[in-house]
């Protein structure tokens, strides 16, 4: 999903200006026109087809290697220092050589898999603002490793992408020959990303996937806003985008960004944060509950270690970002992966002793009598399983029909009626939650355009309804918009006429009073009302009254179709509890407590 965001919040957003990225071009016509949606499919069909979901993931599963994954985090953190502005011609050593080793395995990939995966360079400029680092002044000219999983249809072109940053940093951001092997951050992600690119390569899958390798995190999510700002300036679509960045450690350090780990030395290879943007009606939301549906669905009953995925009510950690945020800046549907347990907070302060940012960075403790190294930091059985996770929301949504619309009514006191558009899908599955960020339940719906069904809610209780249409396997699109509800509120018993065209039994054309946000509140507070019609649009009325029924005010509501919001601003010094109530015609509807805080 895209929305696209005024034009000087777009351009503050995304570090349009002296700083920014320009001029970026993809190295390969083909992969371009991949992208753009402007090939025949049946030029890159596989030799055996495969798209059953049940043998996708029980083959991801199967195939994706802790041991794949340690080889490319060797292979990365061998190269020493990947700072954005470091070495680009040693073949050993620096940006340069990671970047071309990471396109050589691209292409390994695809010549064990009928040539269908194509590496391209996206190349830009990002020329600092001032002389820059010591030395690297002159180095402005970038690039992006990306590979590119056509689908088997052009009928919907949207893309969905899995990405990693490749740079490291040590102390100094500017240190671009010193040993910064960043192990964790971010050697974990890329080879995420590269480990799912050989794995998911024999799979036939609706829609394209693109796995990107970016540069320039360290530097402003410079990579990832050149791959987002290309693909938004060619008007293509994404289904989602997953960003994995520190992502394979389970050791937690003496500090971490919160919300993070407990204690120092506390150990943790079974929980997985998804971050994302948003609350009600956020797409980067419900795209991270997908994710957990489809684990749950999909791969829970067999794997042997679960993996137990957290959805975070943040976007990122306080006060860190990453190149997720490069794309939902802009209107696109991303989240972060990210490890439960992080070994710093990247301060690089005083007494600072933890390994994020820093040269201690590394994949754990070097044993010398043995010649080995103890992957206690960086443990590739749980970047593993990480990458199960990623890589199934990828071939679930990649696999699943188009996403629907939704609309719904209370049809009684904890019961729904939902309808279905386009109504045409094999079956449904409808989302309920209320009062955390984790759906409470998923019903499944099959020969019917709509449904009515029991919520395990009580009376007066908010929650939030979505639904995905199922293809004939049982695979979901991604999920609706949120539609608001509220258990045991007023039924309207309305004719069904002229003025009235949508009644149907009890059905009250979702008319509700939503609770004031927020609650308790010092001077000011938001009301909403939703309304289904707009035939009460000049019969609607707030009334604020004392809870010994004295009227303190009575504001006037245009109620129409939607929801309408009005601020009622009571001002410092009052405190207590008062009541809301919505009139519908001067009678009273449903109420709500709104509690004023001195």
């Amino acid at each position: 999903m895209k929305n696209y965001l005024p034009a000087v919040l777009l351009m503050l957003a995304c570090g349009e200006g002296t700083n920014a990225q320009s001029g970026e071009a993809v190295s390969s016509n083909e992969v371009q026109k991949i992208i753009l949606g402007n090939f025949t499919p049946a030029m890159y069909q596989a030799t055996t087809v495969i798209t059953d979901p049940a043998v996708i993931s029980s083959g991801l599963l199967n195939d994706i290697s802790a041991d794949s994954l340690k080889a490319d985090l060797l292979a990365l953190v061998g190269f020493q220092n990947r700072n954005t502005f470091s070495d680009t011609s040693s073949t050993t050593r620096g940006i340069g050589a990671a970047r071309r080793w990471i396109f050589n395995k691209f292409l390994q990939y695809s010549a064990a898999n009928d040539n269908r995966l194509r590496p391209a360079y996206l190349t830009f400029t990002y020329a600092p603002a001032s002389a820059g680092c010591s030395g690297t002044s002159s180095i402005n000219k970038h690039a992006d490793v990306i590979a590119v999983l056509p689908g088997s249809q052009t009928s919907n072109k949207s893309l969905i992408i899995i990405e990693g940053h490749m740079d490291s940093r040590n102390v100094s951001n500017c240190d671009v020959t010193g040993s910064a092997q960043g192990a964790g951050d971010n050697a974990t992600g890329s080879a995420l990303v590269m480990e799912l690119a050989r794995v998911m390569s024999k799979y036939t899958f609706r829609n394209t996937i693109v796995f990107a390798v970016v540069t320039g995190e360290e530097q402003g999510l410079i990579g990832a806003k050149a791959l987002a700002n290309y693909l938004s300036n060619n008007n293509v679509l994404i289904k989602a985008v997953n960003n994995n960045d520190v992502s394979g450690g389970v050791f937690c350090g003496h500090t971490s960004s919160a919300p993070s780990c407990p204690f120092y030395g506390d150990i943790d290879s079974t929980d997985l944060r998804i971050f994302s943007l948003g609350d009600f009606n956020a797409p980067s939301k419900q795209w991270a509950r997908y994710i957990k549906l489809q684990y749950k669905e999909q791969l829970s009953s067999l794997v042997t270690v679960p993996t137990n995925i957290q959805i975070m009510e943040p976007e990122d950690r306080t006060g860190r970002g990453g190149d997720h945020q490069a794309f939902t800046q802009i209107g696109y549907t991303a989240v972060r992966f990210t490890q439960a347990n992080e070994d710093g907070n990247a301060s690089n302060g005083s007494g600072y002793s933890d390994r994020q940012h820093n040269v201690r960075d590394s994949l754990g403790h070097y044993n010398s009598a043995t010649n080995t190294i103890d992957s206690i930091y960086v443990n590739t059985d749980y970047l593993a399983r990480n990458a199960l996770v990623n890589g199934n929301s990828l071939a679930m949504v990649a696999l699943g029909p188009d996403t629907i619309t939704m609309s719904g009514t209370l049809w009684a006191a904890n019961s729904i009626r939902v309808m279905f558009t386009p109504a045409t899908s094999p079956g449904y599955k409808v989302a309920v939650r209320a009062a955390t960020n984790d759906w409470d339940t998923v019903y499944t719906v099959t020969g019917a355009s709509s449904a009515v069904l029991k919520v395990p809610y009580s009376s007066n209780t908010t929650f939030y309804v979505s639904a995905a249409a199922m293809d004939a396997n049982g695979t979901e699109s991604q999920f609706s918009t949120e539609y608001i509800l509220t258990t045991g509120m007023f039924v309207l018993d309305l004719p069904a006429d002229s003025t009235h065209p949508v009644a149907s039994g009890n059905d009250y054309y979702g008319i509700r009073l939503m609770p004031n946000r927020p609650n308790p509140f010092d001077e000011a507070t938001m009301i909403a009302v939703e309304s289904g019609t707009d035939a009460y649009a000049d019969r609607a009325m707030l009334q604020i009254s004392s809870l010994d029924g004295r009227l303190v005010d009575r504001i006037p509501l245009q109620l129409h179709k939607g929801l309408n919001q009005v601020v009622f601003n009571h001002g410092f010094g009052v405190g207590g509890v008062y009541i809301c109530s919505l009139l519908l015609d001067g009678l009273p509807i449903q109420s709500t407590k709104m509690i004023f805080r001195k």
